[in-house]
């Protein structure tokens, strides 16, 4: 189901420093919410240069996978706690548990193929620009990892398997890096 419709890119809405979110609640473009939902997508992004460097099939399916579960994320970010209900009455796609697990197994799935921390990476060292494009999507997937404890610290209610979505995520783009 799409939470867009037709509508047009140029709303001139965002003019006055504020953004729309999900059923019409509008925040702060600097607010902790709109920070994590921002390096949410720029960790998107630094994945689509990971998946367009010419990485392994294996490794395209997997990253479509994450950045599919990345827009929902999004779409969970992009809705006040007190609409959840709504959110998930309406049928949006959410991060579950069943994400999190498929997650989390294909990491140990990769890591069992001999993929080992023995040593401190350094990112492009190795010459392989898919490999250094990963490790900045794994930094990228830490400060999104950050931002969204800032904003549940601060109130803003992150669901747990967002939070652990982030962190598990990080350590699959680590080890994804290292098997390429």
């Amino acid at each position: 189901m799409s939470i867009f419709g037709e509508m047009s890119i140029i709303t001139q809405r965002g003019d006055d420093g504020e953004t729309d979110l999900m059923f019409g609640k509008r925040i702060a473009k600097t607010s902790l919410r709109f920070t994590a939902l921002g390096t949410i997508d720029e960790l998107n992004a630094a994945l689509g240069l990971a998946r367009a460097s010419d990485t392994e099939e294996n490794n395209t399916v997997i990253l479509d996978r994450v950045q599919n579960l990345l827009f929902a994320l999004m779409g969970q970010l992009a809705c006040l706690p007190k609409d959840q209900a709504k959110y998930l009455e309406k049928g949006y796609s959410s991060v579950t548990p069943v994400d999190l697990e498929w997650l989390t197994e294909t990491a140990r799935g990769i890591e069992d193929t001999g993929v080992k921390l023995t040593h401190w990476a350094v990112p492009g060292a190795e010459g392989s620009m898919t490999r250094a494009h990963l490790d900045v999507a794994r930094t990228v997937a830490r400060r999104a990892e950050r931002d969204a404890l800032l904003l549940h610290e601060d109130g803003g209610e992150v669901p747990e398997t967002v939070r652990l979505f982030l962190n598990r995520l990080s350590d699959l783009l680590w080890i994804l890096a290292r098997a390429e």
